[in-house]
């Protein structure tokens, strides 16, 4: 490594643990060494550290001893003259870095606790988001798992201009690639100039503001530290396969703009260890050779206008990026965009007008491929901002094509129209919404380029299955009020096909191990009455996602010989299991949960737990925070149950099941629920009602507890017994 990297790195890493430690005797003179200490709503403490070392700092006085590590791996400063190799003292000065810029972020948030905005969106007075909640990590770590963000760039600094800013910005996006922002050059930094700019920045847009100093790009670190946990299953402290799993699996590099400080330097060092190369547009002095990286550990004075593809090139990263035809950018990082009010050109749906979508399957002679029709006014007809009833109605036929595939590619329409810059799609079926944005309009955007969008993704995606696609949309009220009572019919057919089926009479399953990619063990199997974990795919959707891609993730499973039918055990799906997970795991009950439960990957939306004092179980989904009569918040038990791991007691799972003939049937299903947050509890109100009825106890919702009664397993039971809870007279679960 070049002798003044290595010099500017080690000078950097020691003014970073000097402010450290500095930080951590006025926090421990002015709250104590027991005021507890922490990032929000996570289970991995200070991930760095937590990850690396295998500490758990929960106190002020548990930094005390990581500041001491840090303090016996920093190497002194270089010498004028020293013919030793740099690399390994400068690798040690990187994490040094890292563990001390931990402690000073932890210290802001207890000195300044609305420093950082909590959830995904900047507010109008605060741009820094600090660090990711578990919620977060888990609901963005699916997209590095299913491929749609390949991976991060760490911006430090800022661009010589806004619109340089916005267009690097915007590179990366079109890149599918997360941005992940901290720090400053002569006074501005590159979240801010986004936002001179009009881009709309957050977790949403995939443009993450961590904070204003370099200490936040720690946030990045800790990110990827704690997804090789989360979703690879490494355990804490296992510091070596955590290092390999973030360069083998999370494709990240720091792109440093502007003048490259000391302390720029060792938060460079400390990226290298992970694997991930800095690309700088500065001439700083390279370090070209492989090692530690997949490639060149550092490029510089690379022009902006190349320094995107040159940090894609040097990372190794793959990126498939097709051309959709229409007039704005296009992909995955702009779905989470909003398009709010002052900015509306059209609203559809909503709830303001009607909106609906739906797709048919037709015969080959009734399909004319790439046919885009619009019946009714245009963008070009109206001023904003505009209200208008919308209908999108798509066609499609093709050799291979079959009805069962209808509602897989009609659920595709929400990801696939999101994935325009400028336009925003919530829900789908009848109760779509969409705003189109008026930057949107004035690139040129009209109403039939929806089409165009469906006509090349569908080919590209699904061609498989689809040969050709033609697209109708309407407008006219009365037309749409029309195909929204025909498509409530067929969407009533579709669902009642799905409810009538059942595991007994269904052969084979279908596997899901997308999530592999993140958990190695971990192997979902889907059958009709339990869909996957992350409640994005049914048994349906396995099947039409094997008939389009044979060799994926979706595979079919033969059951073979039933072995146990109420816990749910056939021969053949061990088999599959047992291979798929390559050993780790050679069976599991897929209607149990005390005995050897299915595996959990870390993409699940709920949790379920025993509660062994109330002879019940409970559940929590992802969204809510608070804490759970078990003794853990969500994401302490996330991080007891991810990565692939079979916990009897606990079970990842989707909303959907919990209301399935075969949740937890095995010791009693959902009579044995006795806790559900408020939000989830009403969100499936009425399938809870149906599922209850069917099975003699139909006021069982309103003696399910929820957090406005109960948080501790004591006060549950209390209610339970108030409210005469059929699982008071069911058999002991031990």
């Amino acid at each position: 490594m070049s002798k003044l990297i290595a010099s500017a790195a080690i000078r950097g890493a020691h003014k970073i643990v000097a402010h450290a430690e500095a930080k951590f005797k006025e926090a421990r003179e002015k709250f104590g060494e027991n005021h507890e200490v922490g990032f929000p709503n996570t289970g991995y403490y200070l991930p760095i550290i937590y990850g690396i070392l295998g500490r758990k700092v929960e106190k002020i006085k548990d930094m005390a001893p990581v500041l001491q590590v840090c303090r016996e791996i920093l190497p002194p400063p270089v010498k004028e003259k020293n013919a030793l190799p740099y690399l390994a003292p400068a690798l040690d000065a990187g994490m040094a870095t890292f563990f001390a810029e931990e402690i000073i972020e932890a210290i802001r948030y207890l000195e300044y606790p609305d420093f950082y905005v909590l959830g995904e969106d900047p507010t109008d007075d605060n741009l820094w988001l600090g660090a990711a909640d578990d919620i977060i990590l888990r609901k963005r770590g699916v997209e590095f798992v299913d491929g749609t963000a390949p991976g991060f760039a760490a911006v430090l600094g800022a661009a010589p201009t806004k619109e340089i800013a916005a267009r690097i910005a915007l590179e990366l996006q079109e890149k599918n690639l997360y941005v992940f922002m901290a720090a400053e050059h002569q006074g501005r930094r590159f979240s801010e100039q986004l936002k001179e700019a009009g881009v709309q920045i957050g977790w949403p847009t995939r443009l993450v503001s961590f904070g204003p100093d370099v200490s936040a790009t720690v946030f990045a670190m800790g990110f990827a530290t704690r997804a090789a946990m989360s979703f690879g299953g490494i355990e804490p402290g296992d510091f070596r396969k955590i290092l390999i799993y973030n360069k083998d699996r999370v494709f990240a590099f720091a792109l440093p703009l502007g003048f490259v400080t000391d302390e720029w330097y060792a938060n460079a060092a400390g990226a290298i260890n992970w694997g991930f190369p800095v690309i700088a547009d500065s001439p700083i002095p390279q370090v070209l050779p492989t090692g530690i990286c997949t490639y060149e550990h550092v490029v510089s004075n690379i022009p902006h206008k190349d320094i995107v593809q040159k940090a894609v090139e040097v990372r190794g990263l793959k990126v498939t990026v097709h051309k959709v035809p229409v007039p704005v950018s296009y992909g995955p990082a702009f779905e989470g965009e909003r398009v709010r009010g002052e900015d509306i050109y059209l609203e559809a749906g909503g709830g303001r007008t009607q909106a609906i979508e739906l797709v048919r399957m037709k015969n080959m002679n009734e399909v004319e491929d790439n046919k885009i029709e619009l019946f009714g006014p245009d963008l070009k007809d109206i001023q904003p901002p505009a209200k208008l009833p919308l209908a999108i109605m798509v066609e499609v036929s093709g050799r291979n094509m079959q009805e069962d595939f209808e509602p897989i590619l009609e659920r595709q329409i929400h990801h696939l129209i999101n994935y325009a810059q400028g336009v925003m799609h919530i829900g789908q079926r009848d109760i779509a919404w969409v705003r189109i944005a008026k930057q949107a309009v004035e690139k040129g955007f009209n109403l039939k380029h929806f089409g165009s969008i469906l006509h090349a993704k569908y080919h590209e995606d699904f061609g498989s299955i689809v040969d050709k696609v033609q697209v109708r949309i309407y407008t006219e009220l009365d037309k749409v009020k029309e195909l929204t009572e025909q498509a409530r019919k067929i969407h009533r057919h579709r669902d009642e096909r799905l409810a009538g089926m059942t595991d007994e009479d269904t052969d084979p399953f279908y596997s899901c191990t997308l999530c592999q990619s993140f958990a190695p063990n971990h192997v979902c199997i889907v059958t009709p009455e339990r869909t996957g974990l992350c409640g994005a795919y049914n048994w349906l959707d396995c099947k039409a996602s094997n008939e389009i891609n044979p060799t994926g993730p979706n595979q079919p499973v033969p059951k073979g010989e039933v072995l146990d039918p109420v816990y749910g055990q056939w021969k053949g799906v061990n088999e599959f299991v047992k291979k798929a997970s390559r050993g780790a795991v050679e069976n599991y009950d897929a209607y149990g949960i005390l005995r050897q439960p299915m595996t959990s990957c870390g993409c699940f939306e709920c949790i379920a737990a025993v509660l062994p004092m109330c002879n019940g179980f409970m559940a929590v989904d992802r969204d809510y925070t608070g804490m759970t009569p078990v003794g853990m918040k969500f994401t302490t038990l996330a991080g007891s149950v991810g990565g692939g791991a079979v916990t009897p007691g606990f079970v990842g799972h989707s909303k959907y099941y919990i209301t399935s003939r075969k949740y937890l049937s095995a010791e009693g299903g959902i009579k044995r629920m006795v806790w559900l947050p408020k939000r989830l509890k009403e969100e499936i109100r009425d399938r809870i009602e149906k599922r209850s009825q069917e099975m003699g106890v139909p006021d069982l919702i309103d003696k399910i507890a929820d957090e406005t009664v109960a948080t501790t397993e004591e006060e549950v039971m209390k209610y339970l017994t108030e409210k005469q809870h059929p699982v008071l007279a069911m058999d002991p679960l031990f």
